[in-house]
This record gives structure tokens, sequence and C-alpha cells, in this order.
């Protein structure tokens, strides 16, 4: 079976390791975000697929859900003597090493699906992972600011999540550089020739909506014949990580389990979904989210090992295989 993932950082690549205990042959490709891309002194960081590159490839930090395993810190502890503006984002000095590496490959002509290929060859991947797009892209949101001018400001996303911990109320979100984009060699194919295409749990508005952006993808997603089904990140009214709560409601957008399945929409209506899980605690989400015309199931959503993950991704399976056209 062929599947294809539009997947973003630490919950994408924590479903894909119980997907694939669930499903071993399974040929998988994960479409990243590159959304969450920035530049930190000089260094091109592509956070959602390093994250997912570490932890398929055994070297991710379990604790922290990202970074790497058994890092040190000693070239951030110098960044900060310095004072310096962005040492509120963690680089570690394994991680710096990655970023060098991508850095240099960009430089000297390389594109973010050549180098990213080459980063994951090291660690023996069992999924092909692709960049949404090669073009330069970034989230940014505006958010409230008393202190700024006309009381606003405009932020990285990641400065906004890791510098401010999401506490400034947002106003507006945007993917600089989305509307000139193009999808990575291999987006499209592994869309269209795919058996099932699944939404993991994922922020559906900085990791899910930036790829859902690039142009092309999105329409490829509504022409694939492929069942399209997605995970809650939403349990019980709250993300279970991350802060999909400070951005829901600035897209208009309820922060449950059924405002984001209705978010996405029912491929029989013009959107995506064909089948969506919620956790235990929403069933009673389930017959609204059928009733727009997305099949739907509750299940235990909490991935609190492997084998839960598993189990979860073989219920998602099951459901793709009930709703197939």
């Amino acid at each position: 079976m062929r599947i294809t993932l539009l997947a973003g950082g630490i919950g994408a690549a924590r479903f894909l390791r119980g997907l694939l205990a669930d499903s071993p042959d399974a040929e998988v490709t994960v479409i990243g975000n590159t959304g969450d891309d920035l530049t930190l002194y000089g260094l091109q960081v592509s956070p959602d697929l390093d994250t997912v590159m570490y932890t398929l490839g055994g070297g991710n930090d379990e604790a922290k859900g990202w970074g790497r395993a058994e890092e040190t810190w000693n070239a951030l502890a110098e960044i900060q003597a310095y004072d310096a503006t962005a040492s509120w984002f963690g680089l570690g000095d394994r991680d710096i090493g990655t970023h060098l590496v991508r850095t240099a490959m960009l430089d000297d002509g390389h594109t973010l699906s050549e180098v990213t290929a080459t980063l994951t060859a090291r660690w023996n991947l069992p999924v092909r992972l692709v960049p949404m797009t090669d073009h330069r892209v970034e989230t940014h949101v505006t958010v409230e600011d008393p202190d700024a001018p006309e009381g606003r400001r405009r932020l990285h996303f990641q400065e906004y999540w890791v510098r401010h911990h999401a506490s400034l109320p947002v106003i507006d979100i945007e993917v600089e550089g989305i509307a000139e984009s193009t999808p990575a060699p291999g987006v499209l194919e592994a869309i269209s020739e795919a058996d099932l295409i699944l939404l993991p749990p994922s922020n559906p508005v900085v990791s899910i909506g930036p790829i859902l952006a690039v142009p092309g993808v999105r329409d490829a997603v509504l022409a694939s014949p492929a069942p399209v089904v997605g995970l809650s990140p939403i349990v019980g009214g709250a993300p279970v990580r991350g802060m999909a709560d400070k951005l829901l409601p600035a897209i208009g957008v309820d922060t449950s389990a059924a405002g984001v399945a209705l978010h996405f929409g029912a491929r029989s209506s013009g959107g995506l979904l064909d089948a969506w899980l919620v956790d235990e605690r929403d069933a009673d989400a389930v017959p609204r989210i059928e009733e727009a015309g997305i099949a739907a199931r509750a299940v235990p959503l909490m991935m609190t090992d492997v084998p839960a993950v598993a189990e979860m991704a073989r219920v998602a399976l099951d459901l793709a295989d009930a709703v197939r056209r």
C-alpha cells in the first residue's frame, strides 16, 4: 500500500512510528511542512523536516520531542554570552551540524529537496521525506502588542511560539512566499499515486495549512481517488500539544474536533476529508461531523506509546477501507 501523509513536526513524527509499526510493508511518503523554516545566524533551519528525520532515524530527544538526543549546548551558551538577540531559539551543537550542512548545500545551489534527500540518507529512514516546496516560504503572525506602533506587530511564527510562548493575541496569519511557490518534485506524484492520504495529528493552521496552500497541492488531494483520513489534533476542546487553540480563532475555526473537521470539509462537498477520527472524549461530535458528510469514529487518540499509536493507525486504515470509493 502506498500511503502519503501531509505532516507537521512532533505529532506527525510520533504518529508515523505507530503507522510503521502497524504497516511495516507500506510505502510511505511524508510531505513535510516548511512554513516553520527560518534563518538564524546565517543557518537555514527546517524544524518540521528535522523532527520527522530525527524521530524516525532514532536520533531525537524523546523527552522534548524535538532536537537531538544527547545534545550539548556549548554554541548556544557562547551566543547567549554575546547577548545575541536570537538566542531564544535552542540550537544544540549536534543540531547545528545538520543546519551547517543544509545551509552549505543550499548556498552551493542545491534545492531543499536535494538537501533533504542527502540528510535523510544518513538516518536510513523507513519513509521518503520530501519538503512541500523548494521555494523559500515562512509563516508569520500579526499579533496585538500595546507597545508596538498601531498596537500590533508582525513576528515569524517560531518567534511567536518559542520566544513568546504563544502569549500574544493573534490578529492574522500569513505564509510569506506561498503564492509564488510550487510543489517540490515528487509531491504531486505522491498524492496522485497514493492508495491512502493521511492527515496525522498536526496543527491544522501552521502545519497542514501551509502544505495545502502550495499552489496545486489542494487540487491534487481533491482529484485523488484515494480516501483522505484525518486524525484530530484537538482532544476535549484543547490541542494535545502546541498552540492550535491560539491560532484557530484567528481563522474563524472552533477549537474542537468537529470544528477542525468542518474546517477541512467533506470531499462530497468540495472539501478534503472522507473520514475523521476523534478521541473518545469527543464522541458526541461524531453525529455533527457525519451530518457534514464525513465518516467519523471515536477512538483513543492519546499517543502514549508506539502500540497505542499503532492501534490508532489501524483504525484509520480500517476506516479508509470503509469509505474507499
